[in-house]
């Protein structure tokens, strides 16, 4: 059966013909699963019973996208939070810290989103295995935080990575380097997905193999899908009967993101009937995270509003830094039972995102897939923790990594700390041009990395190299037209300079 799911959205829009919305909804169904069906035959026998989960999942997923009518929220039903909903870090960071810290930590699970490849800085593998700092990956820099910790305070706090099909394999390899650390590291696989063809809402793989032409078939279903995979895997019911209460979880790019004392203690400190079930730490929004989610107070709960749920007339009032001051940094604290109860009541509420791709071929799919944020309404007592900005440092291209390797940080333990030296507490604001998106190419143009404390600005455009011992200062501009490269000389300083059209350093 082949219907246009634009034709399928204005029937279902169309309150006269409810009747016949029910017969194309329980027709695609019923198609979707004799294709699934169809797709599990073809799994081997250690693959059935995941696979059997998945499409459980998907299918779940998959009915609600169907049902589904219009926008998410009814933007006149938006409210701000209330006051004490987000409470300021100095707030709960004043409380100090227990006594006897081992008590809080020895609760505690960490958890990294390990699901990403590298693909858009031009790495081939997990993106937790690129080098960012002194030759440390993400993935070394977040054991050597845990180790710091467990060895500091004499704890057990565990390291669990949520891989997907696409990052489990080579993860898996490079954990052997990390067996004599003091850390223990569990992982588990979030969810396989079918993408579906735009037009006919039907799986377009052939089979359940990920090679070759099926290699575009599949996809991890955003982060949201934590919940599911972690309860199917067994490893929370492990983790609870250790006697773990709560998780941090984060993406591993984001390398702000270390377990904070505070936080934790504001938790494990609050009377058990009233414990927060779920923390989201937010922090001011800048003019560059006018799309980062926001908290909001929805239908008497907190909810985590993101801009694809906004309505088109709403956007801009969205993207306004001053009713919507904060965004959502994705470091999160959930209640490891919450999680559990919540899971075997099917009472998990997240909001579709549905995500389009033109494969390349030029075929166009959707992909459904769920943000683990958007869960926050289904928790009790949820808060949001208004965090310093140093909490929040992504590094999703390679403008982000020059931050992260200059000199306006240094490295402690795993964790980087902005240097006592830059004057101003925000990061310059930095971007590079194409020829850099690369990693590799973006190394073989910088013979060291700059001095960045005193820089507010940089934007470089075009075929540039940097030599040895550069300083940047204030506002830098380098543009080589086409055709034109630019060469840095070693140990020059460029204070407000703009640098343009041809300059090349041979060597003689």
């Amino acid at each position: 059966m082949s219907i246009y799911v634009e034709d399928f959205r204005k029937a279902v829009s169309n309150s006269g013909m409810a009747q016949f919305q029910e017969v194309i909804r329980q027709e695609l169904e019923n198609s979707m699963k004799q294709d699934l069906e169809r797709l599990q035959a073809t799994a081997s026998k250690a693959e059935a019973e995941i696979t059997r989960k998945d499409f459980e999942g998907f299918m779940k997923l998959f009915h609600r996208f169907l049902q589904e009518k219009g926008p998410s929220v009814d933007w006149g039903k938006i409210q701000r939070p209330p006051e004490d909903s987000i409470q300021p870090y100095e707030k709960i960071k004043s409380k100090g810290l227990p006594d006897n810290v081992a008590s809080v930590l020895n609760k505690l699970v960490v958890v990294k989103l390990n699901g990403g490849l590298g693909t858009s800085m031009g790495c081939k593998g997990p993106k937790s295995l690129i080098s960012v700092r002194n030759e440390n990956t993400f993935l070394d820099l977040t054991v050597q935080q845990i180790e710091h910790l467990n060895k500091t305070y004499n704890t057990d706090v565990p390291l669990v990575l949520m891989n997907s099909f696409n990052t489990d394999e080579d993860t898996d390899k490079i954990l052997q380097k990390y067996t004599h650390c003091r850390v223990k590291i569990h992982t588990f696989n979030q969810s396989r997905y079918p993408r579906i063809n735009k037009e006919s809402l039907l799986p377009i793989a052939k089979d359940m193999s990920k090679m070759g032409d099926n290699a575009d078939t599949w996809y991890p279903p955003g982060h949201g899908d934590i919940y599911a995979s972690f309860y199917n895997s067994g490893l929370l019911d492990k983790l609870i009967a250790e006697g773990k209460e709560y998780i941090f979880v984060s993406n591993i790019d984001n390398l702000g993101a270390t377990v904070d004392l505070y936080i934790l203690n504001h938790l494990m400190s609050q009377p058990n009937g009233k414990r927060c079930e779920f923390v989201m730490e937010v922090t001011d929004k800048t003019r560059a995270d006018v799309k980062g989610g926001t908290l909001t107070q929805y239908g008497g709960k907190l909810r985590l509003l993101e801009i694809a749920q906004v309505p088109k007339a709403h956007v801009d009032e969205f993207k306004s830094v001053s009713k919507f001051k904060i965004f959502n940094t994705n470091n999160l604290w959930i209640s490891l039972a919450a999680i559990k109860r919540l899971q075997e009541q099917n009472a998990m509420d997240m909001e579709i995102i549905v995500n389009p791709k033109t494969l390349n071929g030029g075929l166009n799919v959707i992909q459904l897939e769920t943000a683990v944020g958007a869960a926050i309404k289904s928790f009790d007592n949820a808060l949001g923790i208004n965090v310093p900005r140093s909490r929040f440092l992504p590094v999703k291209t390679t403008s982000d990594l020059l931050l992260v390797m200059s000199n306006l940080y240094s490295l402690n333990a795993g964790s980087l700390t902005m240097s006592e030296k830059r004057e101003f507490p925000t990061v310059p604001l930095t971007k590079l041009g194409s020829s850099f998106t690369k990693v590799q190419d973006f190394l073989m143009r910088f013979e060291s990395i700059p001095d960045m404390l005193e820089l507010d600005h940089l934007t470089v455009s075009g075929d540039v190299t940097f030599g040895k011992n550069v300083c940047l200062k204030g506002t830098v501009i380098i543009i080589a037209n086409h055709g034109d490269r630019i060469d840095i000389p070693a140990g020059a300083v460029l204070e407000n300079k703009i640098v343009s059209g041809n300059l090349r350093i041979l060597d003689h």
